[in-house]
């Protein structure tokens, strides 16, 4: 695909090329500096001019188009990388602007954005309530269970499949609860940092409309 479109790009300076020719007759030159930067014409290319870049120059020697020359593999890696690296910060400084624009309307002013926070935090912690109040008691099922096993192997009867297959499946439950309630406080934490985060930016934001409008 690299090749193809390196080939294009070539066909398309030699379709250029001779459009200008046309037009300007057969006295179009090619002038480029060597290595060495000593300075050549020629009516044909030759790699070194393709190599270093040239000029295509009239008659009277003014400069009718300049073609930089061909990077190197590297170089052309090079150029996509800091390419992308642009492109991603763009992308980031746009998204960035649109959050503050939708958080500044969303928000006139600051204990609307405070008030919505304190919402949030404390759905999280409804939920982080609800869940410990719910591992409790699959933990005491679970203690339930293993306690009547345990009468069983005192007692030196077996203990029947169906409660060692409850006994397992109550363990799950009880480790599904405990990962679900980590998650929940590690997200209330995540979501303190996010919001001081915002707040900052918010005042920030702020701070900068009334330097703008000097009449605030």
């Amino acid at each position: 695909m690299r090749k193809f479109l390196i080939v294009s790009a070539m066909l398309s300076v030699v379709v250029s090329t001779a459009a200008i020719a046309q037009q300007k007759g057969s006295a179009v030159q090619y002038r480029w500096h060597d290595a060495h930067g000593l300075l050549h014409y020629s009516d044909s290319l030759s790699a070194d001019a393709m190599a270093n870049g040239y000029d295509i120059v009239d008659s009277r020697g003014i400069v009718v188009r300049h073609v930089e020359r061909q990077l190197t593999v590297e170089e052309r890696a090079a150029a996509e990388k800091q390419a992308a690296i642009a492109a991603a910060k763009k992308q980031a400084e746009d998204e960035q602007r649109r959050n503050d624009d939708q958080m500044l309307a969303a928000y006139p002013n600051e204990p609307d954005l405070v008030s919505m926070q304190k919402d949030e935090l404390n759905s999280i912690d409804q939920q982080i309530s609800t869940t410990r109040k719910s591992l409790a008691t699959q933990e005491q099922a679970l203690a339930d269970l293993l306690g009547r096993a345990g009468e069983l192997e005192r007692t030196k009867q077996p203990v029947p499949k169906y409660l060692n297959d409850r006994i397992a499946t109550q363990r799950g439950v009880v480790g599904s609860q405990r990962a679900l309630l980590e998650r929940l406080q590690q997200s209330y934490v995540n979501t303190q940092l996010r919001q001081e985060g915002q707040l900052s930016r918010y005042r920030e934001l702020k701070k900068q409309i009334a330097g703008d409008d000097p009449g605030h």
